[in-house]
């Protein structure tokens, strides 16, 4: 069935839309093509401007006086922004890096900057190496058949952020579970319910959990993330409870959940693509490259919110103050205008002018470490292995914000 403009953007207020990437990138493409900057009426949401191509998302990108993040960074339901702007109202609300506009924003991303510069990374450098080998030996173990998605990928960046944040190992469960139900809201397998009160309820557990970190590494500092977060001060003020959980929470979870969706993802684009993969075997030195097109490719943060300031114009169509703009970063990613062949999985693509980590004040503040997790993941596992493919169908979390593969079965052979 062919899509219409008006179906291919509600499709991006479609949480299953994003779990059938054929039909989600066709959507795209019909966009990009016919209407790139598209007023969307979704039932249950308040209207957007769906903005697809890749110019006219770094160019808003680049504006970010004109376009703010405030009042709506993301896109949800009607009745869940009502929730977040009553909590809003009360001092309880989630306020990350992702709700800040400068100078605010400014000032408490550098509260976390130093501990993701290349000096730091290039510290981290050999615990990640090690990590990496751990989850490829622990494949070994699994007897040549594992779900990789959710018994490596999950697992590896979450070990590496929570152990820069200096949390107990016996936690990271707990942790990973209330990341993917955050995340996972409108996904029935991983959601904690089906209203948005349940919904909330996963984000006030994570903050129950922050605030008492954040009293004992008050009380007793260490060297580790979480105490440069509790103890840092603003004007002389620490941050408030809320601000402090806050900030937690964008590093514990997106700090893994984006990388483990790269990881996985990658891997699945190497199988679906094995003259690349056999290309990556033969000559290592791509392999930079080659995460930077897997990570193009998966694209897992989908979306963020920017709201006009002023009157002004977007791709030639005229944008009111006060009218939000959704940036589609899967379709900026697959622009036939800045990339050559874009529905071609190229593992030495360059340039690689993707927008994965955003563009602009706004870039992603762990895509160094991203990056690095990648590599080691792929350098220790593309040595050892014989043979791999598909052992059943992938699935994909159902999401319009963050999200990838949850479940990638394969079947292979590793050298021990």
């Amino acid at each position: 069935m062919t899509l219409t403009v008006t179906e291919a953007g509600l499709s991006l207020a479609d949480p299953a839309a994003y779990t059938d990437e054929d039909r989600l990138h066709e959507a795209l493409t019909l966009l990009r093509r016919e209407a790139p900057v598209h007023r969307v009426e979704a039932d249950g949401f308040d209207p957007f401007w769906a903005v697809t191509r890749h110019a006219d998302i770094v160019e808003i990108e680049r504006q970010n006086s004109l376009f703010v993040n405030a009042p709506r960074p993301l896109l949800a339901p009607v009745e869940m922004d009502a929730i977040a702007k009553q909590r809003e109202a009360e001092g309880t609300a989630l306020r990350t890096l992702i709700h800040m506009d400068d100078p605010q924003h400014r000032v408490v991303r550098a509260i976390g900057a130093d501990w993701f510069r290349p000096r730091a990374m290039r510290a981290l450098e050999v615990r990640v190496t090690e990590l990496a080998r751990h989850y490829v030996d622990q494949m070994t173990g699994y007897g040549g058949e594992c779900d990789f998605a959710t018994q490596i990928a999950a697992h590896y960046p979450l070990y590496v952020i929570l152990s820069l944040l200096g949390l107990p190992e016996s936690d990271f469960p707990r942790l990973l579970r209330l990341t993917q139900e955050l995340f996972g809201g409108a996904d029935e397998e991983r959601r904690r319910g089906a209203t948005p009160e349940e919904q909330m309820a996963a984000l006030l557990d994570f903050f129950a959990y922050f605030q008492a970190l954040t009293a004992a590494r008050r009380a007793a500092p260490t060297d580790d993330l979480a105490s440069a977060i509790a103890n840092a001060r603003v004007d002389g003020e620490y941050l408030s409870d809320f601000d402090t959980a806050s900030y937690y929470v964008i590093i514990a979870t997106a700090g893994h959940d984006t990388t483990s969706s790269t990881i996985a993802g990658g891997l699945h684009a190497l199988i679906k693509h094995p003259a690349e993969l056999d290309r990556l075997r033969r000559d290592p030195s791509l392999l930079p490259a080659a995460v930077e097109e897997m990570i193009r490719w998966v694209t897992p943060v989908k979306e963020f919110m920017r709201t006009a300031t002023a009157d002004t114009r977007v791709g030639g169509i005229p944008v009111a103050a006060g009218e939000s703009l959704l940036l589609s970063y899967p379709s900026a990613n697959r622009d036939a205008d800045v990339f050559d062949d874009p529905f071609r999985f190229d593992a030495g693509r360059d340039p690689n002018k993707h927008l994965a980590f955003g563009f602009g004040v706004h870039y992603c503040l762990g895509a160094a470490l991203a990056r690095m997790e990648a590599r080691a993941m792929f350098a220790e596992l593309l040595p050892r292995l014989e043979s791999i493919e598909l052992a059943g169908p992938p699935e994909w979390v159902a999401t319009t914000f963050v999200g990838g593969l949850k479940h990638l079965p394969v079947r292979y052979a590793l050298k021990g």
